[in-house]
Protein backbone atom coordinates (compact mmCIF):
# COMPACT_ATOMS: atom_id res chain seq x y z
CA UNK A 1 0.00 0.00 0.00
CA UNK A 2 1.41 3.39 -0.99
CA UNK A 3 2.22 6.12 1.39
CA UNK A 4 -0.73 8.06 0.52
CA UNK A 5 -2.95 5.69 0.82
CA UNK A 6 -1.87 4.61 4.51
CA UNK A 7 -2.02 8.46 5.04
CA UNK A 8 -5.88 8.71 3.63
CA UNK A 9 -6.95 5.70 5.48
CA UNK A 10 -5.52 6.71 9.01
CA UNK A 11 -7.38 10.28 8.42
CA UNK A 12 -10.80 8.36 7.96
CA UNK A 13 -9.93 6.13 10.75
CA UNK A 14 -9.38 9.30 12.98
CA UNK A 15 -11.99 11.14 11.86
CA UNK A 16 -14.13 8.17 12.72
CA UNK A 17 -12.89 7.87 15.97
CA UNK A 18 -13.41 11.59 16.38
CA UNK A 19 -17.15 11.95 15.43
CA UNK A 20 -17.67 8.84 17.45
CA UNK A 21 -16.50 10.25 20.73
CA UNK A 22 -18.66 12.95 19.61
CA UNK A 23 -21.60 10.98 20.77
CA UNK A 24 -22.46 11.09 24.43
CA UNK A 25 -25.29 10.36 26.63
CA UNK A 26 -26.14 12.95 29.70
CA UNK A 27 -29.01 13.32 32.22
CA UNK A 28 -30.93 16.36 33.17
CA UNK A 29 -31.46 19.60 34.18
CA UNK A 30 -30.55 20.95 30.83
CA UNK A 31 -30.18 24.75 29.86
CA UNK A 32 -33.12 26.34 29.04
CA UNK A 33 -35.66 24.04 30.85
CA UNK A 34 -38.83 26.36 31.64
CA UNK A 35 -39.14 27.59 35.21
CA UNK A 36 -42.18 26.32 35.74
CA UNK A 37 -41.20 22.83 34.18
CA UNK A 38 -42.82 19.19 35.21
CA UNK A 39 -40.79 16.65 36.02
CA UNK A 40 -41.03 13.11 37.32
CA UNK A 41 -38.49 10.35 38.48
CA UNK A 42 -39.10 6.56 36.80
CA UNK A 43 -36.44 4.45 37.72
CA UNK A 44 -34.06 7.43 38.45
CA UNK A 45 -34.58 8.74 35.24
CA UNK A 46 -36.16 12.69 34.85
CA UNK A 47 -38.80 12.67 32.80
CA UNK A 48 -40.61 15.79 31.52
CA UNK A 49 -44.48 16.13 30.87
CA UNK A 50 -47.30 18.29 30.96
CA UNK A 51 -50.52 17.80 33.09
CA UNK A 52 -53.12 19.66 32.29
CA UNK A 53 -56.77 18.95 33.81
CA UNK A 54 -60.21 19.91 32.51
CA UNK A 55 -63.55 19.81 33.82
CA UNK A 56 -64.25 16.65 33.12
CA UNK A 57 -65.11 13.31 35.39
CA UNK A 58 -62.52 10.99 37.03
CA UNK A 59 -63.51 8.76 35.33
CA UNK A 60 -63.40 10.45 31.45
CA UNK A 61 -60.09 8.92 30.24
CA UNK A 62 -57.22 11.36 29.59
CA UNK A 63 -55.63 11.60 26.69
CA UNK A 64 -51.76 11.30 26.27
CA UNK A 65 -49.93 13.07 23.66
CA UNK A 66 -46.54 11.08 22.50
CA UNK A 67 -44.47 13.36 19.46
CA UNK A 68 -42.29 11.80 17.08
CA UNK A 69 -38.84 11.10 16.50
CA UNK A 70 -36.23 14.22 17.04
CA UNK A 71 -39.49 16.18 18.70
CA UNK A 72 -40.66 16.80 22.29
CA UNK A 73 -43.94 18.14 23.43
CA UNK A 74 -43.81 21.04 22.12
CA UNK A 75 -45.45 19.95 18.51
CA UNK A 76 -48.60 19.76 20.49
CA UNK A 77 -48.84 23.22 21.90
CA UNK A 78 -51.55 24.26 19.33
CA UNK A 79 -54.17 20.95 20.04
CA UNK A 80 -53.33 20.93 23.40
CA UNK A 81 -55.04 23.83 24.74
CA UNK A 82 -58.29 22.87 22.41
CA UNK A 83 -58.46 19.53 24.23
CA UNK A 84 -58.50 20.79 27.32
CA UNK A 85 -61.41 23.54 26.92
CA UNK A 86 -63.40 20.53 25.95
CA UNK A 87 -62.72 19.35 29.41
CA UNK A 88 -60.27 16.81 29.13
CA UNK A 89 -57.56 15.83 31.02
CA UNK A 90 -54.02 15.95 28.95
CA UNK A 91 -50.64 14.78 29.43
CA UNK A 92 -47.72 15.58 27.11
CA UNK A 93 -44.38 13.46 27.54
CA UNK A 94 -40.94 13.86 26.58
CA UNK A 95 -40.09 10.35 25.70
CA UNK A 96 -36.39 8.81 26.68
CA UNK A 97 -34.17 10.71 24.97
CA UNK A 98 -36.02 13.58 23.84
CA UNK A 99 -37.10 17.26 24.96
CA UNK A 100 -35.94 17.90 28.66
CA UNK A 101 -36.20 14.00 30.02
CA UNK A 102 -32.83 12.19 30.51
CA UNK A 103 -30.87 10.65 27.41
CA UNK A 104 -29.52 7.29 29.77
CA UNK A 105 -26.52 5.65 28.45
CA UNK A 106 -27.82 2.40 29.74
CA UNK A 107 -31.35 3.46 28.45
CA UNK A 108 -33.25 1.12 26.46
CA UNK A 109 -34.61 3.11 23.64
CA UNK A 110 -37.07 0.77 22.18
CA UNK A 111 -40.77 0.86 21.43
CA UNK A 112 -41.43 -1.80 24.41
CA UNK A 113 -39.95 0.66 26.75
CA UNK A 114 -41.05 3.71 25.55
CA UNK A 115 -44.57 2.48 26.01
CA UNK A 116 -43.18 0.77 29.54
CA UNK A 117 -41.81 4.31 30.58
CA UNK A 118 -44.94 6.34 29.57
CA UNK A 119 -47.20 4.12 31.36
CA UNK A 120 -45.33 4.71 34.75
CA UNK A 121 -45.61 8.58 34.46
CA UNK A 122 -49.30 7.79 33.60
CA UNK A 123 -49.28 5.51 37.21
CA UNK A 124 -47.19 8.11 39.13
CA UNK A 125 -49.96 10.54 38.33
CA UNK A 126 -52.98 8.38 39.27
CA UNK A 127 -53.90 8.48 35.17
CA UNK A 128 -56.46 5.14 35.16
CA UNK A 129 -57.94 5.00 31.50
CA UNK A 130 -56.75 6.84 29.21
CA UNK A 131 -56.37 7.17 24.79
CA UNK A 132 -52.94 7.45 23.69
CA UNK A 133 -52.25 10.15 21.08
CA UNK A 134 -49.59 9.71 18.90
CA UNK A 135 -47.55 11.19 16.03
CA UNK A 136 -45.09 9.48 13.56
CA UNK A 137 -42.88 7.57 15.90
CA UNK A 138 -45.16 8.23 18.46
CA UNK A 139 -47.84 6.29 17.08
CA UNK A 140 -45.83 3.08 17.22
CA UNK A 141 -45.86 4.01 20.96
CA UNK A 142 -49.41 4.84 21.26
CA UNK A 143 -50.37 1.08 19.57
CA UNK A 144 -47.68 -0.46 22.41
CA UNK A 145 -49.80 1.05 24.82
CA UNK A 146 -52.77 -0.29 23.46
CA UNK A 147 -51.66 -3.76 23.39
CA UNK A 148 -50.15 -3.09 26.76
CA UNK A 149 -52.86 -1.74 28.50
CA UNK A 150 -55.61 -3.43 27.18
CA UNK A 151 -58.78 -1.94 28.57
CA UNK A 152 -57.47 0.81 30.53
CA UNK A 153 -57.31 1.78 26.42
CA UNK A 154 -60.72 2.37 25.62
CA UNK A 155 -59.59 4.07 22.22
CA UNK A 156 -56.18 5.02 20.32
CA UNK A 157 -55.55 7.44 17.74
CA UNK A 158 -52.54 7.44 15.44
CA UNK A 159 -51.40 10.80 13.32
CA UNK A 160 -49.45 10.51 10.64
CA UNK A 161 -47.65 6.96 12.29
CA UNK A 162 -44.61 5.30 11.76
CA UNK A 163 -46.14 1.76 11.48
CA UNK A 164 -43.56 -0.09 8.87
CA UNK A 165 -40.34 -1.00 8.40
CA UNK A 166 -40.89 0.02 4.53
CA UNK A 167 -41.68 3.83 6.12
CA UNK A 168 -38.27 3.72 7.78
CA UNK A 169 -35.05 6.34 5.58
CA UNK A 170 -32.40 4.30 4.45
CA UNK A 171 -30.24 6.25 6.83
CA UNK A 172 -31.78 4.41 9.68
CA UNK A 173 -30.59 0.66 7.66
CA UNK A 174 -27.33 2.59 7.10
CA UNK A 175 -27.14 4.06 10.93
CA UNK A 176 -27.37 0.55 12.57
CA UNK A 177 -23.87 -0.49 11.12
CA UNK A 178 -21.51 0.08 14.24
CA UNK A 179 -19.15 3.25 13.82
CA UNK A 180 -20.79 4.21 10.37
CA UNK A 181 -24.14 5.36 12.87
CA UNK A 182 -22.05 7.00 14.99
CA UNK A 183 -20.24 8.93 12.01
CA UNK A 184 -23.95 9.75 10.21
CA UNK A 185 -25.08 11.52 13.55
CA UNK A 186 -22.10 13.51 14.45
CA UNK A 187 -21.94 14.58 10.97
CA UNK A 188 -25.40 15.28 9.71
CA UNK A 189 -27.90 14.94 11.80
CA UNK A 190 -28.09 19.03 12.73
CA UNK A 191 -27.66 19.66 9.75
CA UNK A 192 -30.03 21.83 7.73
CA UNK A 193 -32.70 21.68 10.16
CA UNK A 194 -34.50 24.20 8.82
CA UNK A 195 -34.39 22.33 5.23
CA UNK A 196 -35.68 19.19 7.40
CA UNK A 197 -38.76 21.12 9.22
CA UNK A 198 -39.77 22.79 5.80
CA UNK A 199 -39.45 19.51 4.35
CA UNK A 200 -42.69 18.53 6.62
CA UNK A 201 -44.84 21.14 5.87
CA UNK A 202 -47.16 21.53 3.39
CA UNK A 203 -47.17 25.38 3.76
CA UNK A 204 -43.61 26.53 5.69
CA UNK A 205 -43.82 29.82 5.51
CA UNK A 206 -46.18 30.53 8.25
CA UNK A 207 -44.52 28.73 10.92
CA UNK A 208 -40.57 28.73 9.65
CA UNK A 209 -40.08 31.92 11.81
CA UNK A 210 -36.47 32.62 12.96
CA UNK A 211 -37.86 31.70 16.42
CA UNK A 212 -39.03 28.41 15.27
CA UNK A 213 -35.93 27.71 13.71
CA UNK A 214 -33.37 28.50 16.57
CA UNK A 215 -36.01 26.32 19.36
CA UNK A 216 -35.15 23.66 16.76
CA UNK A 217 -31.76 23.77 16.49
CA UNK A 218 -31.44 24.56 20.15
CA UNK A 219 -33.31 21.04 20.74
CA UNK A 220 -30.78 19.04 18.41
CA UNK A 221 -27.92 20.62 20.18
CA UNK A 222 -29.00 19.62 23.93
CA UNK A 223 -25.91 17.24 25.39
CA UNK A 224 -26.56 13.51 24.44
CA UNK A 225 -29.30 13.90 21.92
CA UNK A 226 -27.39 12.65 19.39
CA UNK A 227 -26.23 9.54 21.40
CA UNK A 228 -29.86 9.18 22.17
CA UNK A 229 -30.82 9.95 18.73
CA UNK A 230 -29.27 6.90 17.56
CA UNK A 231 -29.82 4.77 20.15
CA UNK A 232 -33.39 5.01 19.40
CA UNK A 233 -32.85 3.88 15.69
CA UNK A 234 -30.95 0.98 16.63
CA UNK A 235 -33.40 -0.31 18.97
CA UNK A 236 -36.41 0.59 16.33
CA UNK A 237 -37.75 -2.80 15.15
CA UNK A 238 -41.01 -1.67 13.38
CA UNK A 239 -41.07 -5.11 11.24
CA UNK A 240 -41.62 -7.52 14.50
CA UNK A 241 -44.62 -5.22 15.02
CA UNK A 242 -46.30 -5.69 11.88
CA UNK A 243 -48.09 -9.07 12.41
CA UNK A 244 -49.69 -7.77 15.16
CA UNK A 245 -51.42 -4.70 13.36
CA UNK A 246 -54.29 -6.91 12.70
CA UNK A 247 -54.95 -7.80 16.57
CA UNK A 248 -55.54 -4.13 18.13
CA UNK A 249 -59.34 -4.46 19.52
CA UNK A 250 -59.50 -1.11 20.27
CA UNK A 251 -61.32 1.43 17.95
CA UNK A 252 -58.83 3.58 16.48
CA UNK A 253 -58.66 6.85 14.09
CA UNK A 254 -56.41 7.40 11.90
CA UNK A 255 -55.18 11.18 10.91
CA UNK A 256 -53.48 11.28 7.62
CA UNK A 257 -52.05 15.05 6.04
CA UNK A 258 -53.00 13.99 2.31
CA UNK A 259 -49.23 15.78 1.35
CA UNK A 260 -46.86 14.17 3.67
CA UNK A 261 -43.67 13.25 2.22
CA UNK A 262 -42.28 11.88 5.24
CA UNK A 263 -44.64 9.39 5.75
CA UNK A 264 -47.31 9.43 2.57
CA UNK A 265 -50.34 8.67 2.67
CA UNK A 266 -50.75 5.00 1.09
CA UNK A 267 -49.28 3.80 4.53
CA UNK A 268 -51.81 5.11 6.28
CA UNK A 269 -54.55 3.43 3.55
CA UNK A 270 -52.39 0.33 4.62
CA UNK A 271 -52.39 0.51 7.86
CA UNK A 272 -56.32 1.50 7.76
CA UNK A 273 -57.03 -1.66 6.31
CA UNK A 274 -55.02 -3.90 8.81
CA UNK A 275 -57.10 -2.22 12.26
CA UNK A 276 -60.25 -4.29 12.44
CA UNK A 277 -61.68 -1.19 14.31
CA UNK A 278 -60.35 2.11 11.89
CA UNK A 279 -61.30 4.86 10.84
CA UNK A 280 -58.68 6.96 8.14
CA UNK A 281 -59.22 10.59 8.01
CA UNK A 282 -57.07 12.40 5.18
CA UNK A 283 -56.47 15.95 6.33
CA UNK A 284 -56.13 17.90 2.75
CA UNK A 285 -53.41 21.12 2.41
CA UNK A 286 -51.55 18.98 5.02
CA UNK A 287 -47.96 17.52 5.37
CA UNK A 288 -46.49 15.55 8.28
CA UNK A 289 -47.60 17.75 11.39
CA UNK A 290 -51.64 17.62 10.75
CA UNK A 291 -51.30 18.59 14.91
CA UNK A 292 -49.54 22.22 13.70
CA UNK A 293 -51.06 22.77 10.06
CA UNK A 294 -54.22 22.44 10.98
CA UNK A 295 -55.08 21.89 14.35
CA UNK A 296 -58.73 23.02 14.76
CA UNK A 297 -59.47 20.24 12.15
CA UNK A 298 -57.62 17.78 14.44
CA UNK A 299 -59.06 18.46 17.57
CA UNK A 300 -62.55 18.44 15.34
CA UNK A 301 -62.26 15.32 14.63
CA UNK A 302 -60.84 13.80 17.20
CA UNK A 303 -62.96 15.09 19.71
CA UNK A 304 -65.56 13.55 17.90
CA UNK A 305 -63.96 10.29 17.50
CA UNK A 306 -63.52 10.48 21.29
CA UNK A 307 -67.64 11.54 22.29
CA UNK A 308 -69.70 10.70 18.85
CA UNK A 309 -68.49 6.94 19.94
CA UNK A 310 -67.50 6.39 15.73
CA UNK A 311 -65.00 3.46 15.09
Amino acid sequence: MSLRALVARAVVIAGLLATTACLRFAAGPFAGEPAAASFISVDGERIHYVDLRGRAESSTPALVLLHGFGANLDEWGLLLPLLVQRGYRVVAVDLRGHGFSDRPAAGDYSIAAQARLVSAVLDQLGVASFVPIGHSWGSAVALQLAFDAGARVPRVVFVNGLFFAAQEPLLFSWSRVHGLGEMIFALFYNERIDEKVAFALYNPEPFMTEQAVEDAVALQERPGTLAAALATVRALNLEAMEPRHFDLRQPALLLWGREDQVTPLKYGERMSLRLPHARLLVVPRCGHLPMLEAHQVVADEVLRFLEGGES
